[in-house]
């Protein structure tokens, strides 16, 4: 998928003022309803940027930040610290049983690496599951034009990837799509999403056990999962792969991000 490189910690903190990367935006959200824990504040450190190379991108997720088309952003919550920043850490990873279970599910599928596109084939994918999202956790709308989609999932970038998995036994038909960043330690999970009716259980697990197994062979330290918060539904799931690295400094230009490694007992790993 990308080539492995040197580890995070190693050599100094990227110097944004010396690096290609060019900031076209920047500013922090004012304070507004938090999307995932409704009785809080959220607010959003955002960088509108462009010429990232992957060198630069791998800094910038050590420091917290994430990616999406030229979008980076990291929390700058005034008073709530839930989001957690997490990537797992690759070489011991071992799966839950259910986590082999949903690869085994996916076994079936015909899984391919290449840049994103744009077509009607991954729009129509793309509202079938927000549809369904809608309808079964109370999403918004999100209505999205292939002009969208290729500003958010299909902008050029040198680390990204996109992760397709077609039914072979259905006609071939797309039941799955993932976004990933390839950095040179790591791999950085930016979104996915499936077909509802049509792809095997839990799609979305076999895809980060894939990713682990990727990073494995390509000899990767981390996949990043993005940010884990404990209290909501939607993304307290980070938590149950393992072991994995939670951020507990961000640090900044001039000083390294601390990451602690969380290893959770194996008894409750293994009731997920």
């Amino acid at each position: 998928m990308c080539r492995s490189g040197v580890a995070i910690g190693k050599g100094p903190a990227l110097d944004y003022a010396a690096s290609m990367a060019r900031l076209v935006e920047g500013y922090r959200e004012s304070p507004h309803p938090c999307p995932y824990l409704p009785d809080r504040l959220a607010s959003l450190d955002v960088r509108l940027m462009v010429d990232v190379t992957p060198a630069e991108l791998s800094e910038l997720l050590a420091h917290g930040w994430r990616r999406f088309g030229p979008t980076y952003f990291r929390p700058a919550c005034p008073s709530c610290t839930a989001c957690l920043s997490t990537r797992i850490v690759a070489p011991p990873f071992a799966p839950t049983r259910s986590q082999k279970r949903a690869r085994r599910n996916a076994a079936r599928l015909t899984r391919s690496v290449t840049v994103p596109r744009v077509d009607d084939e991954r729009l129509a994918l793309y509202e079938r599951w927000h549809h369904q999202r809608e309808s079964q956790r109370g999403w918004s709308e999100n209505p999205l034009d292939a002009e969208r989609y290729a500003f958010d999932f299909a902008f050029p970038h040198p680390s990204v990837r996109e992760v397709t998995f077609r039914d072979p036994a259905n006609g071939n038909r797309l039941v799955g799509v993932g976004l990933v960043d390839c950095v040179p330690d790591a791999l950085s999970a930016i979104y996915f999403f499936w077909d509802p009716d049509d792809a095997p259980s839990s799609l979305g697990v076999a895809h980060i056990v894939m990713l682990v197994e990727d990073a494995l062979s390509l000899g990767l330290s981390y996949v990043y999962l993005g940010y884990r918060v404990d209290a909501c539904p939607s993304l307290a799931y980070k938590a149950r792969y393992q072991p994995q690295e939670i951020l507990t400094y961000p640090g900044h230009e001039a000083r390294r991000p601390v990451w602690r490694i969380e290893q959770r007992p194996a008894t409750e790993r293994l009731t997920t």
